[in-house]
């Protein structure tokens, strides 16, 4: 079994970030987010998410979005 990490590259940080890996804007990822339906989460009054489990949830590829 091997546990998986983010790298700190693989990290955005904040809506405006993660709305561009995404091509949404920010009040979309921010309600996005909110609702629980992309993986990511709230640090502080800052939210953070992987790319990779961004992808992966946009694509369909199984990733759940906790």
């Amino acid at each position: 079994m091997s546990i998986e990490t983010d790298t700190p590259d693989d990290l955005l940080w904040g809506v405006r970030e993660i709305g561009k890996a995404i091509r949404r804007s920010d009040r979309q990822v921010y309600h996005l987010l909110a609702k629980g339906l992309l993986p990511g989460r709230k640090i502080g009054a800052s939210w953070v998410a992987s790319r990779r489990k961004l992808l992966a949830a946009l694509m369909g590829d199984g990733e759940s979005a906790s």
